[in-house]
């Protein structure tokens, strides 16, 4: 299912222990694409907003984890789209050219082509996909249109600490290594994901899952029912079939409850 990897693929290499928490990066991502508030409240946590949303394409993952060295050890992880090289959510995808890949190795999405059936929130192991108001897709983008004119992603131009990083993927990998990072998150899951994680301890700690894989629900979708979605009927059948294989039955009484 993997795509072939772009020969001129980027990635954002992100390093927790060099994040302060400011979350520039959040709001340069607002600023840019001009996404609206969104109303929160306190929930005993300084994380805000809690997850993505369709207003908020990236958020940092405020952790507080047991330390030797310190009462309290913050750790601060960006959360974004992860641009897997073997995209579920292309995979899965039945309208052609609502998710496509960029030049530079991104997963980019097209709303106008969305037709809102949801299947890419089953199809991506990382939860990233959100729908808006009009039920459309939406989520990063790698700030594809400010790479076209030759600048960085929006939240990487404003990170004041170099916790996010921009620019050849393979330069990227070998720049951490160097660094003596413990483990590269994303070097080779899923072909290799476009964010890229430099960790000193194990991904778990930082709240992020390990060997992320592909939902098989979305594998026997891409074997079986996709080639169906050419004649019409078989699109719809497959639909139905993949949706109830992720999700399950409707049931009315529960959501009544």
């Amino acid at each position: 299912m993997a795509n072939d990897t772009s020969k001129n693929r980027k990635a954002i290499l992100v390093t927790p222990e060099l994040c302060i928490g400011c979350r520039a990066c959040q709001v340069a991502c607002k600023s840019w694409n001009q996404l609206s508030a969104i109303k929160t409240k306190n929930n005993g946590t300084y994380q805000n907003p809690p997850d993505l949303a369709s207003a908020a394409y990236n958020i940092i993952q405020y952790s507080e984890v047991p330390s030797q060295d310190n009462p309290v050890r913050w750790l601060f992880v960006s959360r974004r789209c992860m641009h897997c090289e073997d995209a579920g959510c292309m995979t899965i995808c039945p309208s052609p050219g609502a998710l496509y890949r960029t030049a530079e190795g991104a997963v980019a999405f097209d709303r106008d082509k969305c037709i809102g059936c949801k299947l890419c929130v089953n199809g991506c192991p990382f939860d990233v996909p959100r729908y808006d108001e009009e039920g459309k897709i939406t989520k990063c983008h790698f700030c594809f249109d400010r790479l076209a004119a030759g600048m960085e992603p929006a939240c990487v131009k404003t990170c004041p600490t170099g916790a996010l990083r921009f620019g050849d993927r393979d330069e990227l990998l070998a720049t951490a290594r160097a660094e003596g990072f413990a483990t590269l998150y994303g070097e080779q899951d899923l072909g290799g994901l476009g964010s890229v994680y430099a960790f000193k301890d194990e991904p778990k700690l930082y709240g992020m899952k390990e060997n992320p894989a592909i939902p098989g629900s979305v594998v026997f979708w891409h074997t079986y029912l996709k080639p169906l979605s050419l004649i019409g009927l078989g699109g719809v059948v497959g639909a139905a079939a993949i949706h109830y294989l992720a999700i399950g039955p409707h049931k009315d009484a529960e959501e009544e409850v």
